[in-house]
């Protein structure tokens, strides 16, 4: 059965098509192109066909992972992004069949700036790996799998997919170096690790290969108990436990997503680097590509966005403004 109704259209075939095309015109993967698979699944499991109209979209866009969710359905910002996600295919789709509808602004409002994040203090991510370093059973690998993770992902800045999905074999711990492979807008990049991480990842891999047989393709972190013995985390499950954990330490958010995230941890990454890089009096425009390269920003706009984006580093931006309007009017004398 085709996934909607207008003039036949096979959806699915059509969405190959349209990534197909994007490829060949020398278009990079982009979380755009997993949207609308998404929202093909979504079409197809309505199991009827139905038209491509906004009304459906919305339908779609409202529905997100649990931890995105306001009152049972996503809120409006996100639901904006997802369906503005939308839009670039079902232009494309138009030239099949002109009653495919395009998502405008009007149903959520236009997509807002960015959002500030938390930027965590060494104390709290320290507070967060000793309250992960509890976690039960007490003589359990699930307590060392969490404090390493949440470490990892707070001293690398990496995102919380590309941690899970670490393969055992991509952690080379004598050299120091972590191969990320194909992660967001399929690019791939090698990670360079603080001599104080490479020892607490040694160990929780010692301690694994005693509670976990090795086997081939493994993650490097891996599930404990039941039948998630042995396989990689889930995403769900991660933000599970980060959850409970920032519920007992009690954190006020600083940001504007309204309570501390795990994705956080990376972001605060990135603002400590730019702050000790002005601290040490290194030109951080000199610094950005270095950065942008290290957290596998797909463009340097994203990196510089903390100038401006977060309260933590504005007055550094503020800084430079006043150092270049210092420079032009000595130059206007």
């Amino acid at each position: 059965m085709s996934a909607a109704a207008s003039a036949n259209i096979d959806l699915t075939a059509k969405v190959e098509q349209y990534l197909t095309e994007r490829l060949r015109l020398g278009f990079k993967p982009c979380s755009s192109d997993l949207a609308v698979r998404s929202f093909t699944r979504f079409m197809v499991g309505e199991g009827r066909d139905i038209a491509l109209t906004v009304d459906v979209m919305v339908q779609w866009a409202h529905q997100v992972q649990p931890r995105y969710l306001v009152g049972g359905r996503a809120n409006v910002d996100t639901a904006a992004r997802r369906l503005a996600t939308l839009r670039p295919f079902m232009r494309w789709l138009q030239q099949f069949d002109p009653t495919v509808e395009v998502p405008d602004d009007s149903s959520f409002g236009p997509i807002p700036r960015r959002v500030a994040p938390h930027i965590y203090s060494e104390a709290e991510i320290a507070a967060l790996i000793v309250a992960a370093r509890r976690l039960g059973p007490s003589d359990g690998l699930r307590a060392t799998t969490y404090a390493t993770l949440f470490g990892l992902i707070a001293s690398a800045g990496l995102r919380v997919s590309e941690a899970i999905n670490l393969a055992d074999s991509d952690a080379d711990l004598d050299g120091g170096i972590l191969t990320i492979q194909q992660t967001k807008f399929g690019k791939s990049r090698m990670v360079p690790l603080h001599p104080s991480v490479i020892g607490p990842m040694a160990a929780y891999r010692a301690l694994r290969r005693q509670y976990v047989p090795a086997k081939p393709q493994m993650t490097f972190f891996v599930g404990s108990r039941g039948v998630h013995r042995g396989e990689p985390l889930g995403d769900r499950q991660v933000h599970r436990v980060f959850c409970q954990l920032r519920e007992q330490l009690g954190w006020i958010d600083r940001g504007g997503h309204g309570r501390p995230r795990v994705h956080d941890l990376r972001h605060s990454f990135a603002v400590r680097r730019m702050i000790l890089w002005h601290q040490q009096g290194a030109n951080l425009d000199q610094r950005m590509l270095a950065l942008s390269t290290y957290m596998g920003h797909i463009n340097i706009s994203s990196t510089y966005w903390y100038l401006s984006g977060v309260p933590e580093l504005m007055a550094l931006a503020g800084a430079r403004f006043e150092r270049f309007a210092d420079v032009a009017e000595n130059d206007d004398e």
